[in-house]
């Protein structure tokens, strides 16, 4: 029994011994564990950013679509036949270019005619002017009558009358002529050429003669958007001030650079079904970037605030008192900081109160911090810092 009890003594202490050993060596890692996984005296390695003072423009996106500010159905104005074709699917074309020539043979026939006319009564009246003088000599040595001198100026008014007639009726064969000549109204791009040499076309009489084809303006074009109806002041100011607005447009899922533009109309009337004021842009499009009917990602900016505070957005925490981000102060310890944001826009935020251009704000480490925490500044991973964290223990009363 005794030799029992020594044998248990024995083990119990060796159990001790080894207690106290593990405690010992394990101890300095509990602790530091307890304290949130803090190296470097307790202090918390964070990731932080300099808030810096600069323009912060006022961006306002929304979905629009391409308009052309001009698109002409060429059709012709007579009856004839198409004789050429100097025009094909999509090509170019400036005011003025020659796009069809028709058969003018019969309306240079009737301008022979309206000459010849002319010429007779030309001839017609140059001798009724030659009466009339002589029925005046007549008269006056009481060799003629009155009726006479009278009949003579009826004759030659009739026949002054009669060229007049023959010079408008030559002018508008004349113009007709010009019309077997067909060119282009406007500059722009041709669609499909729908009647070829050949073809019989028709007068275009109350918009229902045969079309030839389309021309589409190109350059320059225009984006018609439409932003909220609480963006109307917004529009009016920027429309009124001096200097252009810029406007974007961005094709979707396009390789090339957005399009550039300016505001150039806003409504004069809301939408009341959709609460919603249209407003468009010019946009030069010389290298073609927009298409008509296409739909874009129209970026507009207003207004600028100038001269505000800009933080990493990915600093900007939100808690039950509103906004906020963490200061680190000169003595490496962070101060928690109510903000007021102004503007977001991507990856930047605004701020018009809580902190100064030049302080440091913690972008990344953010939930073991509160107020008061020391801090030691690290290195940058490749990895995204998060865009949301719990809220503080300093934020949550």
């Amino acid at each position: 029994m005794k030799r029992s009890g020594l044998v248990t003594g024995v083990v119990i202490a060796g159990l001790a011994a080894g207690g106290i050993w593990y405690w010992r060596t394990h101890a300095p890692e509990t602790s530091q564990v307890a304290r949130g996984g803090r190296g470097d005296g307790g202090a918390v390695a964070v990731i932080s950013a300099a808030a810096i003072q600069a323009d912060f423009p006022v961006r306002k996106h929304a979905i629009g679509f391409v308009e052309t500010p001009a698109s002409v159905l060429v059709r012709s104005r007579i009856d004839s036949q198409i004789m050429t074709q100097n025009v094909v699917d999509g090509q170019f074309v400036k005011a003025g270019d020659l796009l069809f020539t028709l058969d003018d043979r019969d309306i240079k026939a009737q301008i022979a005619k309206d000459e010849a006319t002319l010429a007779r009564d030309e001839a017609t009246h140059t001798r009724n002017l030659a009466d009339l003088d002589r029925y005046k000599q007549l008269l006056v040595r009481n060799a003629g009558t009155q009726v006479q001198v009278d009949q003579a100026i009826a004759d030659e008014k009739s026949s002054a009358a009669s060229i007049q007639g023959d010079h408008a009726t030559l002018d508008a064969d004349r113009l007709k002529l010009g019309y077997t000549r067909i060119t282009a109204p406007i500059d722009g791009r041709v669609g499909a050429v729908q009647v070829t040499p050949g073809n019989l076309v028709n007068a275009a009489a109350n918009n229902s003669g045969t079309g030839l084809l389309t021309i589409t303006q190109m350059k320059p074009l225009r984006v018609s958007f439409a932003l909220p109806e609480s963006e109307l002041p917004t529009l009016q100011g920027a429309l009124a001030a001096a200097k252009p607005v810029p406007v974007t447009a961005r094709v979707p899922n396009a390789k090339s650079p957005p399009a550039e533009g300016k505001l150039n109309f806003v409504d004069s009337s809301v939408d009341i079904t959709s609460g919603t004021i249209t407003a468009k842009a010019a946009f030069a499009n010389d290298d073609l970037t927009l298409w008509p009917g296409q739909y874009v990602d129209v970026e507009i900016i207003p207004d600028t605030l100038a001269g505000v505070t800009v933080i990493p957005t990915v600093a900007v925490q939100t808690g039950q008192k509103g906004s906020y981000a963490f200061v680190v102060k000169p003595d490496s310890t962070v101060d928690l900081r109510q903000i007021k944001v102004a503007l977001s826009d991507g990856d930047r935020t605004a701020v018009t109160e809580g902190i100064a251009p030049g302080e440091r704000v913690v972008v990344d480490g953010q939930m073991r911090l509160k107020q008061g925490t020391p801090v030691r500044e690290r290195a940058a991973t490749g990895e995204k810092p998060p865009q949301a964290t719990p809220v503080a223990e300093g934020a949550r009363s």
